[in-house]
């Protein structure tokens, strides 16, 4: 059984644990369009909102405030992609108001949310625009760098819109592991400030449905926010349009979103799960890269271990540093101050001259 057979039957059995919870009808939950929950807040507290991880639990906290009580079902400090949800975490969920996610990202959150019945679920999975990017060793480029401008999303244009109607179709029949791993939607869309923009929208918009007498103050929320991922997005933009290289290596594959927005190029040791162990062709191929390019830093992550990027980085005389994929809260400040310090990292990796 592989890795991702082995979290499905272990979200499962944990599922199974809530059959009695499930003997309403699931059809109050919906996507980002749905009406608002049966297990509606009172007027005088908060609506009770859980969220799949800590992204989520940042743009649900930014647009709502107090009018909102967030929990993430992934404790801090802990990697989300193969996080399974105890039959406790199953229970809370179902007592929620409302439940936010991306389908896909956490399995066993996905077995859950099908088992219970009450909460209004937004499922982000549309909103966001999600992509198969590759994964393992590969020399990932989304165009000629001068065509950056065209490709910029602030338009909200998406210009891979037609790869995003065959969500599922490559899901099943594959039995190696990095040919599913390369077929497997890329999850990590909060590392594009715009995508971050749509998810937003997307929330905010929930919101309003579940607390009308409140509209304006989630609109001027609303307001504040994108503003806040517009200067970001710019910020990018701006330290990074001309460096001395364009190719970044990674521990695991989350920044494709990022690379593909500002006109760069992911590799990475590992692909979209970093659990997922490269083969020796894979780090042939990644050390071949950084060779050739010039690469002078190897990016490892926070929640991940560190190990295999600094043999690379020995191998080639590269150095290592942090680049984090934010998919848990910081130690310090928020979701938007590392984005900030993420740039300032890419920025001295990739010889950035202004």
């Amino acid at each position: 059984m592989n890795a991702i057979s082995r979290r499905h039957a272990t979200a499962l059995f944990a599922a199974s644990t809530l059959a009695a919870l499930a003997a309403c009808s699931s059809d109050k939950k919906s996507d980002s369009g749905s009406a608002s929950s049966s297990n509606s807040s009172s007027a005088n507290s908060p609506l009770a909102v859980s969220v799949s991880f800590y992204p989520i639990q940042f743009l649900v906290t930014s647009l709502a405030g107090d009018l909102a009580k967030v929990t993430s079902v992934t404790p801090t400090n802990v990697e989300p992609h193969d996080f399974e949800l105890s039959p406790k975490d199953v229970t809370d969920l179902s007592n929620a108001n409302m439940i936010v996610y991306v389908q896909g990202f956490q399995p066993s959150l996905d077995d859950a949310v099908a088992q219970i019945s009450g909460p209004t679920v937004i499922n982000l999975l549309d909103d966001v625009h999600l992509e198969h990017h590759e994964g393992v060793g590969h020399h990932h480029h989304h165009g000629d760098e001068d065509e950056h401008e065209e490709h910029d999303h602030d338009e909200h244009d998406h210009d891979n819109e037609e790869g995003h109607d065959h969500d599922h179709e490559h899901e099943e029949g594959h039995d190696h592991d990095h040919e599913e791993e390369d077929e497997a939607l890329d999850p990590h869309f909060w590392l594009d400030p715009i995508r971050m923009k749509d998810a937003a929208t997307a929330v905010h918009g929930a919101l309003v449905k579940a607390l009308p007498d409140s509209k304006d103050t989630l609109n001027n929320n609303l307001e504040l926010l994108n503003s806040q991922l517009d200067k970001l997005n710019e910020d990018y933009k701006n330290g990074l349009k001309d460096t001395e290289r364009r190719t970044f290596v990674t521990s695991h594959a989350a920044f494709g979103y990022m690379a593909e927005r500002y006109d760069l190029k992911q590799v990475s040791v590992s692909g979209i799960d970093p659990e997922s162990e490269p083969s020796p062709a894979d780090l042939a191929a990644v050390k071949k890269v950084i060779e050739e390019t010039g690469t002078t830093t190897v990016f490892t992550e926070e929640l991940v271990s560190p190990k295999t990027a600094e043999a690379l980085a020995a191998e080639t005389g590269a150095t290592t540093a942090v680049l984090n994929p934010i998919e848990s809260a910081p130690e310090d400040g928020d979701y938007l101050t590392a984005m900030e310090s993420n740039l300032t990292e890419l920025k001295k990796a990739l010889g950035a001259k202004n």
